[in-house]
């Protein structure tokens, strides 16, 4: 065999090899000290981590992420605040000039590493801000375990994203993404994004956290607490056991999550209560008057549950745990930190039934967010829009769930300033345009889809997502891969559109003439977006008949949906500018025609969708 034909072949072979390795993914079992010193925000920190390697490579370098290195001015997420200005993210600025720039210097953020050794030998290190790059002694041979100690102090950060001392509404301790966290590892390599701002990933790990803290602090965390009845505010009848130095003594496990958070105040209260096949739920919070709405959340974050396990998914996790703490809201392994003030009980529901969702569309089904930050916002935000609409019908009801933000997607596009949602998250220029393209275009995603392929297909597509892919870390084809599966569609062309380009949909109504015994319209696509469209007309007897017209490039059409019956037309090439259909209706018998009754379809401009028969 000639050497050129011998190298093509041998490339061949590889690339065949290289799609068919089976998907693994690595895992991690934390085992932490921490003592903390209250009085200066500040604790020291020792872990054992047994670290296997479930890939087909051997790994010779290992990195940690240690996300409050950026908490101090300079720091890479300072620069990047500062450079954005006002068009960044308005929690980090204040008119147009980075918080982080001004933190006192006793108020930075910092994880200092000691040491770090790799079965009892020590390691060289490299800190590169946000990240930590280790060199190992020994490669971790694929399918084997390693085990790495380290030692380290820390300083809580002044409360600025997330973490940190003394945030707004005076919680002590806010403890995420607070110790030397490895990173993930996958098909695509370390996954080593710097951190300014944004989205998190991790291996699924288990963790075993002991924290010393002085007998005068509640702890709320994402965990099972092994000791109740020797700390503060888990057990009327605690007995709370303290070491010498007065100090309680709390111990946490949790088992294959992405992370453990925790925070610390002391006045906390706790109150829990169990969701009937579902996990135990504790309320973590300030007892004062802006928090009593709390009081009322039981029945709320009950039906709540239920909801979700029953259209996405069981809950697999045995406890959840809403705390109050952080600058808003956000996500951690069974829990969330939120603001607790609330003026009432929608307000605070609707925050945490987006968090929450999380632990489906960011824990369980854990996408890398820093790469598809919309798989994880967007289909959280399309969870809870769908149970908002059920815990609290609206007074004059929406035609569909989503109208609020299919609203809100089409003023925004106005502004002219989106992005694509394909960009990675931390890399938006524009704070509202990362807003829009990952919350709210990648809720629509899912909305799109439930219009194209009809809602029974989508939420067939959801619950197979769930069953294939939970505790697992997916990605947008393996997502797309199953919704096609379900629909029988090509579906390609859309996440293309939708995800990689700022492109828009626009169809339109060109003209309407009535006939003796029928009518004839005249569609057409004024927008960038191919779709199928639903035209329906509104007879003067209240019947409403649609019609499908499907697009040719999905090779198959929606067969029902919920928003009623239809008929099937001949499909409308994407290539194609217009589209005529005649109806056997006369403008005597109609009163209304119009593109999707439903008001699902993303249109940019609504106001030449719909005729009103005079």
């Amino acid at each position: 065999m000639r050497k050129s034909v011998a190298i093509l072949f041998a490339f061949i072979i590889s690339q065949f090899q290289a799609q068919q390795t089976p998907y693994y993914q690595q895992a991690a079992k934390y085992k932490m000290d921490i003592d903390v010193n209250a009085e200066k925000f500040t604790y020291n920190g020792n872990q054992t981590i047994q670290y296997t390697n479930n890939s087909p490579d051997e790994l010779k370098v290992v990195y940690f992420h240690l996300y409050w290195n950026a908490f101090k001015p300079n720091s890479m997420m300072d620069q990047r605040v500062g450079n954005q200005g006002k068009n960044g993210d308005s929690r980090l600025q204040k008119d147009g000039i980075s918080r982080l720039a001004s933190i006192p210097k006793d108020q930075e953020g910092a994880q200092n590493i000691h040491w770090i050794k790799q079965n009892g030998k020590d390691l060289k290190f490299e800190i590169q801000e946000t990240i930590m790059k280790v060199y190992l002694n020994e490669p971790i041979k694929p399918n084997s375990t390693t085990a790495f100690t380290m030692e380290w102090d820390a300083v809580i950060p002044q409360q600025i994203r997330r973490s940190g001392r003394n945030n707004r509404e005076g919680v002590d301790m806010t403890m995420t993404q607070w110790y030397p966290k490895i990173a993930e590892y996958d098909y695509d390599g370390w996954a080593t994004f710097d951190y300014v701002g944004r989205e998190f990933h991790a291996p699924f790990s288990d963790f075993d956290v002991t924290i010393k803290i002085n007998k005068d602090y509640v702890v709320g965390a994402g965990g099972i607490l092994q000791n109740p009845t020797e700390v503060k505010g888990y057990d009327a009848n605690a007995k709370i056991k303290t070491e010498k130095d007065k100090k309680a003594v709390w111990k946490w496990t949790a088992k294959n999550m992405l992370d453990f958070a925790w925070s610390a105040d002391r006045d906390y209260i706790v109150k829990s209560f169990d969701v009937p096949e579902g996990p135990k739920v504790f309320l973590v919070y300030q007892n004062n008057e802006k928090t009593k709405v709390w009081e009322q959340a039981q029945p709320y974050v009950t039906k709540y549950f239920q909801l979700m396990n029953s259209h996405f998914g069981k809950y697999v996790y045995p406890t959840y745990a809403f705390i109050q703490g952080g600058d808003g809201g956000m996500e951690y392994g069974m829990c969330t930190m939120i603001l607790g003030e609330a003026q009432d009980m929608e307000g605070l529901m609707g925050l945490m039934a987006h968090e929450g969702a999380h632990s489906w569309y960011q824990q369980m089904l854990a996408t890398n967010e820093s790469m598809h930050p919309w798989m994880d916002e967007g289909f959280t935000s399309y969870a809870e829009n769908f149970v908002m609409n059920q815990l609290f019908p609206p007074k004059e009801p929406l035609p569909n769930p989503f109208a609020n933000s299919l609203n809100a997607y089409r003023n925004f596009i106005k502004k002219g300033i989106e992005e694509p949602a394909v960009w990675l998250g931390d890399h938006h220029d524009n704070g509202s345009a990362y807003t829009y393209s990952t919350y709210v275009k990648g809720e629509l995603y899912l909305v799109q889809l439930g219009y194209i392929m009809g809602e029974q297909n989508l939420a067939e597509t959801l619950k197979q997502y769930y069953n294939q892919w939970s505790m697992k870390h997916p990605s947008d084809r393996d997502f797309l891969h199953i919704a096609q599966k379900v629909s029988g569609m090509d579906l390609k062309w859309f996440h293309h559109y939708w995800i990689n380009t700022t492109k828009t949909i626009d169809y339109g109504i060109k003209d309407v003439k009535y006939d003796a015994k029928s009518t004839t319209i005249t569609l057409v696509n004024n927008g960038q977006v191919p779709m199928p469209v639903d035209f329906s007309v509104m007879t003067t007897d209240k019947k409403i008949i649609t019609y499908q017209i499907p697009l040719n490039m999905t090779h198959s059409w929606k067969e029902k949906d919920i928003y009623g019956d239809f008929k099937t037309m001949e499909y409308w090439p994407w290539t194609q500018k217009e589209y005529t259909l005649t109806i056997p209706y006369t403008k005597s018998q109609l009163a209304v025609l119009g593109i999707d009754f439903s008001q699902r379809i993303a249109d940019v401009n609504m106001e030449n969708n719909f005729v009103e028969v005079k």
